[in-house]
């Protein structure tokens, strides 16, 4: 089983995604994580990953696209992705495979002040704005996609952990 979580920045969707893949035996890759710890390194990949992240801009496609791949080509059993596919090209490079794909609701303004309560060094208020601006701008048309395929998902994120938690159990215990 390959799941994929989707929502703006501060929707709950990593807190989500690691808790199916942690009842569901099976790896979580949180894409943003992966790529901030791939921009710790010294080599030109990270250098260039670590400059879109510092301006607030996607990961080019190719560099996102081939760590993913990386990642999930050895997960056995399935697994659950988070915070990718976060555009068309990247959608056209998913695995055609994936069982169903989540969509954590949240408004902007939730958002934000999540976003600012985790208080990371990326998170100013410039940067957050631009993030937004980028996911309404390229993730969101993506859900149409996941609706077309069937496999889409909407939770409202704006509730307790635990009761997000058990509607998207609820959801996949048929697929189990």
């Amino acid at each position: 089983m390959k799941f994929v979580f989707l929502g703006p920045q501060g929707s709950g969707k990593s807190t989500q995604a690691e808790l199916l893949a942690q009842k569901l035996s099976i790896p979580y890759f949180e894409v943003g994580q992966i790529l901030r710890e791939k921009s710790q390194e010294s080599d030109e990949v990270a250098i260039e990953i670590k400059k879109a992240l510092d301006q607030g801009h996607l990961v080019p496609d190719e560099i996102t696209n081939s760590i993913v791949k990386e990642k999930t080509s050895n997960a056995k059993g399935g697994y659950v992705l988070d915070g990718y596919p976060r555009n068309s090209i990247q959608f056209a490079e998913l695995d055609p495979d994936i069982t169903k794909a989540f969509y954590v609701k949240v408004s902007d303004e939730e958002s934000i002040k999540r976003l600012v309560k985790r208080g990371r060094s990326d998170d100013t208020a410039q940067v957050l704005s631009k993030r937004l601006e980028i996911y309404h701008g390229e993730t969101e048309p993506l859900l149409g996609d996941f609706r077309n395929k069937g496999i889409l998902d909407e939770v409202n994120g704006e509730r307790p952990i635990s009761e997000i938690h058990e509607e998207i159990m609820a959801r996949v215990q048929d697929l189990i």
